[in-house]
C-alpha cells in the first residue's frame, strides 16, 4: 500500500472499528482453532501413546489437577485419560467437523439476512461453546463426534457471516484489505491450538485444548454484547436512522458518512459481497443490492436454474471446480494429521514442526495477500498448484528414501504453497465469474463442494496413507496421489477458469454480451 493510501487507511480505522472486528473474527479464529485441535494430541487421545507430563509442566500440572481431583465431589477420574479408536474411527470423529460444517453454512445465510448478522454471530458462538463442552467431557467416540458436529455447524455459519459483517462495516476503500482478516484469522487459530497441543498432548491434559475452545467462545459471546448489527442490514430493513447512527459511531464523530449512506433507500444497489456470501435469493432481495440503479428488480436464480442453464454452467463449473481443488490438493493433510503422519520421519519432533507450519502459514497468508490483484487469480492458483505438486512429489520421495531434513523443508513448501492462491483465491471467484442474479446459487454450490472435498480429505487420507504404506512398505506414498491430483488440477484451471483481474464484470470476463431474458 502507498503510503498515502497508508495514511488515509488509518484515518479511516477509529478504535471502535478495530474493536468491532477482534470480536468478530474470533468466529473464523475458532473455524482454524477447531480444524485442528485434534493434530497434536491424536495419538493420546486415541491411546495409541502414553505420554507422560514432562517434568517442564510436570509440576505445574500436578499442581492444577489438585483442585479438580482432591473432593470426592468434583473429580476428573470419571473421564478416561484417552478413548481408543482406531485409523478409521479417529477419521469419522475429524471428519464429522466438516458435516456440521456444510450445515451451518447453508443455513446460516437465510438466518442473518432474516434476523440479522449479530443473532447469527451471536448463534455460531453458542454452538462453539456447546460443542467444545462435549468435546471436552467426551468420554467416548460418540460424544467426542458429537461436539465435533456442533463445533462445525458454528465454524460452518461463521465462514459466512463474518466476511459479511466485515464488508458492510470496513470502509469501502480498505474492504480487500479488511477482507483478508478472516484467512488471518482462521492461520492464528491453527497456530494457537497446534501450540497448545503441543504442551499439552500428555496424560488427560488434552482435554484443557479443547476447553480451550469454550473460554474462546464465551469471550466471543461476550464480548458480542458491545458489536452493534451491521449498518447495511439495520438500513435495508427500514431503520435508516438506526443504521446512520450506528455507521457513524463505527466511523468516528467526524467522518462524513454521506457517501456510504447514500444508496440507503428502497431502490439501493447491493454490493456484490452480500449476494454472494447469503446465497439466499428472497433474502437478499431485501438487502441493498435487490435492485438495480434504476430500480427494477433483479430476478435471483436457483442452484438448478443455474446449473440446468448452459449460458451459466462454465461460470459454475469453475468456481466449484476451484472450490474443491482447494481442498483435494492435500494441505489439510497437514493441518489435521501432522503429528501422527510425520512422527518418526523427520529429524525434528512433528508437533515442534506442526507449529512451525502454522507459522509459516500464517506468515505466507499475510504476506501473499496482494497477490492476487498484482498477478492475477488464474496465475496465482497455477503457481500454487505447482508449488504443492512439486512439494508433494519430493515429499513423497523424501520420506520414502529418508530424506529427513529435505521432507521437512517440503512439508513447508507444500503449506506455504497454498496461501499463494489455493487459500484466497477460490473465495474471490464466484463473484467475479457470474452476474448477481447468479450469485447467489453459484456461492452456495462452491461452499457445499468445499465442504465435500474437506470431509473426503479428513475422512479417507488416514485410511488410504495406512493402507498404502501396509500395501507398498514404508510411509510417504499417499503424498504420490496428491501429486497426481495436482496435475489434474492445474490442467483443469488452465482450461477451465478464466483470468477475472481488472475484469469489470462476469460478461467482460467470459467476452460475452448479457442476455436479456
Amino acid at each position: 500500500m502507498a503510503p498515502s493510501g497508508l495514511r488515509q487507511c488509518i484515518r479511516d480505522v477509529s478504535p471502535y472499528l478495530i474493536l468491532l472486528l477482534s470480536i468478530s473474527t474470533l468466529g473464523p479464529l475458532q473455524f482454524g482453532f477447531h480444524l485442528a485441535e485434534l493434530n497434536a494430541p491424536q495419538d493420546v487421545i486415541s491411546c495409541r501413546v502414553r505420554v507422560p507430563a514432562s517434568s517442564r509442566f510436570a509440576s505445574a500440572w500436578a499442581t492444577l489437577t489438585s483442585y479438580t481431583t482432591k473432593p470426592a465431589t468434583v473429580t476428573t477420574s470419571s473421564l478416561p485419560d484417552c478413548i481408543p479408536m482406531d485409523d478409521a474411527q479417529f477419521a469419522v470423529v475429524s471428519s464429522m467437523f466438516t458435516l456440521g460444517g456444510f450445515a451451518g453454512a447453508l443455513a446460516s445465510g437465510p438466518v442473518s439476512s432474516s434476523r440479522g448478522r449479530l443473532l447469527a454471530m451471536q448463534l455460531t458462538s453458542l454452538f462453539f461453546v456447546i460443542g467444545s463442552l462435549i468435546e471436552t467431557l467426551g468420554a467416548s467416540i460418540f460424544m467426542m463426534a458429537l461436539g465435533r458436529v456442533f463445533s462445525g455447524v458454528g465454524a460452518g455459519a461463521t465462514t459466512v457471516i463474518v466476511p459479511l459483517y466485515i464488508s458492510e462495516v470496513a470502509p469501502p476503500r480498505e474492504r480487500g484489505t479488511f477482507g483478508a482478516m478472516t484467512q488471518i484469522s482462521i492461520n492464528v487459530g491453527i497456530l494457537i491450538t497446534q501450540t497448545l497441543g503441543y504442551f499439552l498432548s500428555h496424560d488427560s491434559a488434552w482435554r484443557w485444548v479443547l476447553g480451550a475452545g469454550v473460554i474462546i467462545a464465551a469471550t466471543q459471546g461476550l464480548g458480542l454484547l458491545v458489536v452493534p448489527e451491521s449498518p447495511a442490514w439495520l438500513a435495508a430493513h427500514g431503520n435508516v436512522s438506526q443504521a446512520k447512527r450506528t455507521l457513524q459511531r463505527i466511523r468516528g464523530k467526524h467522518y462524513d458518512i454521506g457517501e456510504e449512506t447514500a444508496t440507503w433507500h428502497s431502490d439501493a444497489v447491493a454490493t456484490p459481497e452480500e449476494e454472494a456470501l447469503l446465497g439466499d435469493g428472497e433474502a437478499a432481495a431485501a438487502l441493498p443490492g435487490a435492485a438495480t440503479a434504476g430500480g427494477k428488480s433483479t430476478r435471483h436464480l436457483g442452484f438448478f436454474e443455474v446449473i440446468r442453464d448452459p449460458f451459466y454452467r462454465p461460470a459454475l463449473i469453475a468456481a466449484v471446480g476451484v472450490m474443491s481443488v482447494q481442498q483435494l490438493c492435500g494441505v489439510n493433510s497437514i493441518i489435521m494429521y501432522s503429528v501422527s503422519l510425520l512422527r518418526d520421519l523427520l529429524p525434528i519432533n512433528s508437533a515442534v514442526l506442526t507449529i512451525i507450519i502454522s507459522a509459516i502459514n500464517l506468515i505466507t497468508t499475510v504476506a501473499c495477500s496482494p497477490l492476487p490483484d498484482k498477478l492475477g487469480r488464474k496465475t496465482c492458483l497455477l503457481l500454487s498448484i505447482a508449488g504443492q505438486g512439486a512439494s508433494a512429489l519430493v515429499l513423497a520421495l523424501s520420506i520414502i528414501f529418508e530424506a529427513k531434513i529435505l521432507s521437512a523443508i517440503m512439508v513447508l513448501c507444500f503449506v506455504a504453497s497454498f496461501a499463494v492462491g489455493l487459500g484466497p483465491v477460490p473465495f474471490m471467484l464466484a463473484s467475479e465469474l457470474v452476474g448477481q442474479e447468479a450469485v447467489g446459487a453459484t456461492q452456495s454450490a462452491c461452499l457445499g463442494a468445499n465442504y465435500i472435498a474437506t470431509f473426503l480429505v479428513a475422512q479417507f487420507f488416514p485410511i488410504i496413507n495406512v493402507a498404502l504404506n501396509n500395501w507398498l512398505g514404508g510411509a510417504g506414498w499417499v503424498y504420490f496421489i496428491f501429486t497426481a491430483l495436482a496435475v489434474l488440477s492445474g490442467l483443469f484451471v488452465q482450461w477451465r477458469v478464466p483470468e477475472t483481474k481488472g475484469k469489470r464484470n462476469a460478461d467482460e470476463v467470459w467476452g460475452r454480451t448479457r442476455r436479456i431474458d
